[in-house]
């Protein structure tokens, strides 16, 4: 076998690359503006440390300073809320509470103490706040300073309510003896004198709601005005399922340690919150009817459900072998049949279809607090509902239903307008996140934006005349702000630096304060007037000049032709530099596709990568004679609903139809040999590296795959059942998707590289396919674990093992 080239190339070496990213310079994170609109903070990680500091932009002055410890407490925060004349800031930081003049800049610490204050928000008037601390909403008097608790919740069933004893022992104990009748009744008549009093009494907290034992309080969100408070609410005890554990062998103490991981997907019972409304007024709750949403009774997975219980009926019977079971056992007879296939057995009426479980997202009152706006997703991921809370009922307005995929977990934020009667959102309804608005009174709805592209970040300005987002509008991979007018009218670009962009709107709504990278830049801010055609000025220059100095080869953003769908695969392509001769005898190139992970990401964008690592490792290939393709197969972000959704029950398929267009597409345009391409990726990218290397073995010479996902029913339930439901209701997708049901297909050198402290993708997944590997007699397969590495790696020696084993992997495959 060939012996591996020197792993360096123009001064970019492997060493060099997985080192500490420090050395490339620590990019602004979390910028964010000042209440004067004229000074800006960001945050960023010291060179060599842990640590991270807060930094400051005076525009005036334009130099970057960092804001010293003892000036932390003063320095302007992110977010908060504004009170209703828009003079003052209401925050939370470090778990004490802040208010702030937005006039003079002024700050006034509201709160020191050791319990934690959160969810700060000003009441209607804006003579008050409202606040949480431990289990308990608070409301302070901001001119008095009085502060109390509108509501005390108790999780415990109403003392008033004392049931009669049931058993004989009980009620012959109360029938024979008077002074335990007496006792009893005193202390009926005490508990009823306390409430009168607590009643009356202005200084002293309302009479407590009590709740009963059997929920657990998962949110409380008081109304601005003080007199109502939403609750979302679950049944206490749902079987989350059985976690696991994971064993670290490289231990402190020198002893194999255990610690307690996630369930796997299906294991537990689904969420199924409740909303409740508490009046304070008149001490009432009202139980919100969820039944009143649009389609939530229709089960979508009906069919799927009825075909697994006759799988599972079909394996009862084949597993019977003719003792009986087959035609009278387990699940025949029983009355079940009649359930599931929702028809009535032997004349009996069916029972009426019951509401399908639920989670509540976002509870959002308005300003003044007459309505909420809340938003629910079906359990099983098929449908999104936004409702109002009016009076003491639940009113729909707005249903997203998705069939054939599942609703998006991203693109979900809405908010309300200072009027109180309209309402913003972003919905792919149309096959792609737009903006909405919908004024809740007239039923008026209208779409702001349309086209095929991705709106999110949604800011509207202080008069609330207009709406910024960012969008890929121009190109899939190009990311601006823009915006529109809330009165409906033409979409404005208003900036245009060509890479990947996100922007925050100053509280004056003048300028944008702008992050923006580009393909061979990190991350860097930039200042510019909110209006279209103004240019934006640099403000932060982090990059090192240790890694401004190397030749790093910039991706060329190119179009894959599909032979399955009629649009183009975008993909980063990296090319030998000139200068650079092909190793081949032939004259052609090698070549090595990398997919990315995570599934729903965008990679073939203009902005820098989260995989910055892969970027500078493909440099290095370039310069070592490979052609590099980097694909957003189907199933990537930033493409529509279409695109995410193509891998629905069929994991592995559409992507891998997407990788061999790849391979087509290097062969055909860019002189690669055609049995001289390689593939790696890692977690998603590691997945879909065994599906191609199992299911289509010509396609790839050799591969890698990292911290690799080969078991899909071992995975969690969050991202797993979106996309494939669950087990019990749909074995077959997952026995389509899933790599170690294939693994007798793999004829190619194999890498398989887990970290051991995995606990995204469980080092079990690697441990189960090689065992497969094994009794299928498999050869040409080796395995890497790393003792101390999570998911994403920490250590730059792990990373350097890893991708020495790659490079080495390629360089022996690839090349003759």
């Amino acid at each position: 076998q060939r012996p591996a080239a020197v792993e360096s190339t123009a001064g970019i070496t492997l060493k060099r690359i997985m080192a500490h990213p420090d050395w490339l310079g620590n990019a602004p994170e979390d910028p964010y503006w000042g209440a004067d609109s004229n000074t800006v903070y960001y945050v960023q990680k010291r060179r060599g440390e842990i640590h991270r500091d807060l930094w400051r932009i005076r525009l005036d002055r334009g130099v970057p300073e960092r804001v010293a410890d003892e000036e932390l407490g003063l320095a302007d925060a992110d977010g908060g809320s504004l009170s209703p004349d828009r003079r003052h800031k209401l925050f939370a930081r470090q778990g004490d509470l802040f208010l702030q003049d937005l006039e003079s800049g002024a700050i006034r610490q509201l709160t020191r103490t050791t319990e934690v204050e959160r969810a700060p928000r000003f009441m209607a008037d804006g003579s008050a706040i409202t606040f949480q601390r431990g289990a308990a909403t608070l409301v302070r008097e901001l001119d008095g300073g009085l502060e109390y608790q509108p509501v005390e919740l108790r999780l415990e069933d109403d003392p008033a309510a004392e049931k009669e004893p049931e058993d004989y022992l009980s009620r012959q104990q109360l029938r024979l003896f008077s002074i335990l009748r007496q006792r009893r009744q005193e202390e009926r008549d005490e508990r009823q004198r306390r409430l009168e009093l607590q009643a009356a009494d202005p200084s002293r907290v309302e009479p407590p709601f009590y709740l009963g034992d059997t929920i657990e309080l998962q949110r409380q969100v008081l109304s601005p005005t003080g007199d109502r408070m939403l609750l979302v609410v679950a049944d206490k005890g749902r079987d989350e399922g059985r976690r696991d554990r994971m064993p670290s062998y490289v231990t402190e103490d020198g002893y194999v340690a255990t610690r307690e991981v996630r369930p796997k997907v299906g294991t537990g019972d689904p969420a199924d919150d409740k909303l409740w409304l508490l009046d304070l007024e008149t001490h009432q709750r009202h139980e919100l009817d969820l039944g009143v949403l649009p389609g939530i009774t229709v089960d979508p997975l009906a069919e799927l459900r009825a075909a697994a219980k006759a799988r599972q009926k079909a394996a009862a019977r084949s597993d019977g072998d003719g003792d009986g079971e087959g035609e009278g056992g387990e699940g025949d007879g029983d009355g079940e049949g009649g359930e599931g296939d929702g028809e009535a057995g032997g004349g009996e009426t069916a029972e009426p279809a019951r509401p399908r479980p639920v989670a509540i997202g976002a509870v959002r009152w308005n300003a003044g607090g007459s309505r909420a706006a809340v938003q629910l997703f079906s359990a099983d991921h098929k449908d999104r509902w936004l409702a109002l809370v009016e009076g003491d009922g639940l009113r729909p307005i707005h249903r997203l239903q998705d069939d054939e995929g599942w609703i998006n977990w991203s693109f979900n934020d809405f908010g309300w307008l200072r009027d109180g009667r309209r309402l913003w959102l972003l919905s792919e309804e149309s096959g792609w996140s737009q903006l909405y608005l919908i004024d809740v009174e007239s039923g008026d709805r209208r779409r702001l934006t349309d086209g095929d592209y991705v709106v999110d970040d949604v800011e509207l300005s202080p008069d609330e005349t207009y709406a910024y987002f960012t969008a890929n509008r121009e190109h899939p991979g190009i990311y601006e702000t823009y915006r529109v007018p809330l009165a409906g009218g033409a979409v404005e670009r208003l900036t245009q630096l060509g890479g990947v962009s996100r922007s925050r709107l100053s509280p004056d709504g003048r300028k944008l304060l702008i992050l923006s990278s580009a393909t061979t830049r990190p991350p860097e801010l930039f200042l510019q007037e909110a209006r279209p055609g103004a240019e934006a000025l640099r403000l932060t220059f982090t990059v090192s000049d240790e890694f401004s100095a190397l030749p790093w080869t910039a991706p060329e953003i190119v179009e894959v032709p599909s032979s399955h769908v009629e649009r183009p695969i975008y993909a980063r392509l990296y090319t030998p530099p000139p200068g650079v001769a092909s190793p081949l005898p032939s004259g052609k190139w090698p070549a090595v596709i990398f997919i990315h992970g995570a599934g729903y990401l965008q990679n073939a964008h203009f902005g820098w990568s989260g995989y910055f690592r892969e970027f500078m490792f493909h440099s290095l290939l370039t310069r070592a004679g490979y052609v590099v393709l980097d694909m957003d197969y189907r199933a990537s972000r930033g493409y529509g609903r279409a695109w995410r959704t193509a891998i629905y029950r069929r994991m592995g398929t559409p992507e891998v139809e997407d990788l061999a267009d790849g391979v087509a597409y290097l062969v055909e345009r860019h002189g690669v040999e055609r049995q001289r391409i390689g593939v790696y990726g890692g977690s998603y990218g590691g997945f879909l590296t065994f599906m191609a290397m199992f299911k289509r073995p010509e396609l790839f010479a050799c591969g890698a795959a990292l911290r690799p996902v080969t078991d899909w029913a071992h995975y969690n339930h969050p991202y797993t059942s979106n996309i494939l439901n669950t087990p019990d209701v749909d074995p077959e997708a997952y026995e389509r998707s899933s790599p170690i049901e294939f693994a007798a297909g793999l004829e190619r050198p194999l890498l398989i590289c887990s970290g051991m402290q995995d606990d995204n993708v469980f080092f079990q997944d690697t441990v189960r396919l090689v065992q497969r590997l094994i009794e299928l007699e498999k050869e040409d397969f080796e395995t890497a674990f790393y003792p101390l590495e999570p998911h994403g790696f920490r250590e730059p020696s792990s990373w350097l093992d890893e991708y020495r084993r790659i490079f080495k992997l390629f360089e022996r495959h690839l090349k003759p």
